[in-house]
């Protein structure tokens, strides 16, 4: 399954190590390192970089706008011949784009949206991951009370997650099946502030909630704890492949986490990177589209890649790829899983 996934990733990207750069500085502007899937996605793109012969060198922002700016700054004056940021606020990272640009250094946008034309846009279809989460949780509870975590309001993703979520209950909504009771955005993605909405809601609606769409699993874990505490448990989504979330699926305390393999949206990131630093135009990246669904309706050059749905059925995707154990996964299972016999 591993070795299947990496042939994929190379087949959709095209590059090679031997095809890439060598000898190049690429520096990465990481938003913060909250969830813990970017430990993971760092892991692969910096072996990525290191094996086309370049240099990785990265700074954290720590959930800061201004220090992310500085941050971008000092990479800058490193002498980076690419940069690979994973912004923080979608409109704050402009200056960086505009002294990136100045200095003729390409960029790419990792995992959330920076609607800037010379930027490459690398990430999930978080549309696609919306419409997951409501698909699966759908499936268990088809119409109730319904209670939305949104994530960071200066996080385009936020708003991609949701409009997946709509084209899937929209119409149930509309009908009057489905009742979104409760929606509230969590500022920082924070788990303890998704479990204070959560819980905000249930006091709303005297517990009256029949399902839950979490925007990822940090905060599908405060909603899980929120529910617990006034002994229910009902059909919940997230997303991102959290090993916690993952073994709340096999346990029956979340109904899905929509896995983004962060192994290979990070190598992906560091042979694009490699890639235009050595002078491959932003055009001309193999298996790149036209992306323009952002709030400006910019046309960008992308790839967006298909996640994976990981349920009690699919329990096993996760752990025949490597991403977790079976101990892990399967600690304190409910009957019934599979991948867990």
């Amino acid at each position: 399954m591993r070795t299947a996934i990496l042939a994929a990733i190379v087949a959709v990207t095209g590059f090679s190590s031997a095809a890439l750069a060598e000898g190049k500085k690429i520096g990465v502007s990481w938003a913060q390192f909250q969830e813990e899937r970017w430990k993971i996605d760092e892991a692969a793109m910096k072996a990525a970089i290191e094996a086309a012969g370049n240099e990785y060198v990265s700074a954290d922002a720590q959930a800061s706008a201004e220090k992310q700016l500085s941050d971008i700054d000092a990479l800058i004056a490193q002498g980076v011949d690419a940069l690979v940021i994973n912004a923080w606020d979608k409109d704050a990272i402009g200056p960086a784009i505009e002294k990136a640009a100045a200095e003729g250094i390409p960029v790419v946008g990792y995992d959330r949206l920076i609607e800037d034309n010379r930027t490459f846009y690398l990430t999930f279809d978080n549309v696609g991951v919306g419409r997951i989460i409501a698909e699966e949780v759908m499936k268990v509870k088809p119409d109730g009370n319904y209670a939305i975590i949104l994530g960071d309001p200066g996080d385009p993703n936020t708003g991609f997650l949701r409009q997946g979520m709509e084209e899937v209950i929209g119409e149930a909504v509309k009908a009057g099946t489905i009742k979104i009771v409760g929606e509230a955005n969590s500022d920082g993605w924070k788990p303890e502030n998704a479990q204070k909405n959560m819980e905000q809601i249930l006091t709303a609606n005297n517990n009256a909630v029949d399902a839950v769409l979490s925007e990822n699993d940090g905060m599908a874990g405060g909603a899980a704890a929120a529910l617990a505490a006034q002994g229910l448990n009902v059909p919940l989504g997230g997303q991102d492949g959290d090993m916690a979330a993952i073994n709340r699926v096999a346990r029956g305390t979340q109904t899905v986490s929509v896995w983004k393999n962060a192994q290979d949206l990070g190598k992906a990131a560091g042979e694009i990177a490699s890639a235009m630093a050595d002078g491959t135009a932003i055009d001309a990246i193999p298996g790149a589209t036209k992306f323009s669904g952002g709030e400006k309706g910019v046309e960008m050059n992308a790839i967006l890649l298909t996640p994976t749905p990981i349920t009690k059925d699919t329990l096993n995707l996760a752990i025949d790829a490597g991403h977790i154990t079976k101990e892990a996964a399967c600690e304190g299972a409910m009957e019934g899983v599979a991948a867990c016999q």
